[in-house]
């Protein structure tokens, strides 16, 4: 089967008969990521004809190429693939089972015949093409910030709320799509910590700070990060086009715009995600939530400081154990040898690292504990959450 894209024609990527999986990063131009290279002979038990028919849109993007990354490492089943991205992306060359495939424009008619549409195109594009997408039958799954809020739309992280989205299934559909959306990053990371021990003992009040990498900004604030270490390791000024202000040996303020309550976006979603998320799971909406978000020139995961309280006591001996068996979560506890999460070490990883784990002392009656955690922003934080939602549609 020829995989090039007829001019004005959309075409499903099926590639039964190719083994390998390839895709050239925008912020390492000369280089290219082979994800798997099975025996050319080998059956992908991914690769199914009774699977559901994937569209990935911001294909080209940071997310959108971790999108591929984690189909192909978790054996997504699926029988096509269909690759979109914008008209100034459309025409570019991805290796997928080891052919060229073209990237195609995003358009309406794209989703005809798609039972899965994974986004991460940004909020303009998700307003836009979320909506046609599931008028023509598609279970959209967003990345953007566009229906996140919409009471409407379940807002999921799987190990946290899966319940939310159970109402939606590709069996049994009458034609009919769907929107889910993703979290932020930041929520996700800090609440697959955070819910172990409020299921346990209920959080009344959260404080976090973040410490959020350059891949949350895209692949383009990755390379500026790259571009500016070199910059000024080299005695010269800076280019600062993604960022105003230089990122590399530096830390600041969210680069989110700043609200007339002194937070910024980026720390209410942290706000209000967490009481939506956590209210669709245990109907209790007035958890206290306050955020400090920073940006830190580390290039794909995020860490953040959590400061807990809760309803009932909790000590340091028993949150420890119920993180230790919690899923999608790994302890690095080490005192001993002062050893604890880094972004290094959950960088391309699925788990979230927490360590740290002590009793707050400006808190009685074992009420509160701090938290350090750390998760991969581009991974957990955007598209493993998001395939591990398609994985609940099955």
């Amino acid at each position: 089967m020829q995989a090039t894209t007829a001019a004005h024609g959309y075409h499903l990527f099926s590639p039964f008969s190719s083994p390998s999986f390839s895709i050239s990063l925008p912020f390492a131009k000369t280089s290219t990521i082979r994800l798997r290279n099975p025996a050319a002979a080998a059956v992908r038990m991914s690769l199914r004809e009774d699977g559901p028919s994937v569209a990935v849109v911001g294909v080209t993007g940071a997310v959108g190429q971790e999108f591929l990354s984690v189909l192909s490492d978790r054996d997504f089943p699926y029988r096509n693939i269909r690759l979109l991205a914008s008209r100034r992306s459309a025409g570019k060359q991805l290796t997928f089972e080891d052919r060229n495939y073209t990237v195609e424009e995003l358009r309406p008619e794209s989703f005809d015949g798609i039972d899965i549409a994974l986004f991460s195109a940004g909020g303009s594009i998700s307003k836009e093409f979320g909506p046609v997408a599931v008028e023509r039958g598609s279970i959209v799954v967003d990345n953007s910030s566009a229906f996140r809020m919409d009471p409407e739309v379940p807002l999921v992280i799987p190990e946290v709320n899966s319940e939310a989205m159970a109402h939606i299934k590709i069996k049994g559909r009458s034609g009919k799509g769907a929107l889910i959306a993703n979290p932020n990053c930041s929520t996700i990371i800090c609440l697959m910590a955070a819910t172990p021990l409020h299921r346990h003992a209920k959080v009344v009040r959260m404080v976090v700070s973040t410490y959020q990498a350059a891949s949350g900004a895209g692949a383009a604030a990755m390379e500026e990060l790259v571009q500016q270490t070199r910059e000024v390791l080299d005695g010269k000024e800076p280019t600062c086009k993604i960022f105003k202000q230089q990122y590399a040996f530096n830390l600041f303020s969210h680069n989110a715009a700043v609200l007339s309550n002194g937070y910024n976006e980026e720390e209410m979603k942290l706000v209000k995600e967490t009481r939506k998320i956590w209210a669709s799971a245990w109907n209790d909406k007035n958890v206290k939530v306050s955020a400090t978000c920073i940006r830190v020139p580390v290039m794909r995961a995020h860490a953040e400081s959590v400061n807990l309280q809760f309803e009932k006591p909790l000590s340091e001996d028993t949150a420890r154990h119920i993180l230790e068996g919690a899923t999608g979560l790994v302890v690095v506890d080490d005192r001993d040898s002062n050893r604890f999460p880094t972004p290094l070490d959950v960088s391309s990883k699925d788990d979230v690292a927490v360590g740290r784990i002590r009793q707050d002392l400006s808190q009685d009656g074992n009420l509160g504990l701090d938290l350090f955690v750390c998760g991969d922003q581009i991974r957990k934080g955007a598209a493993l959450n998001a395939i591990q939602i398609a994985e609940k549609l099955l």
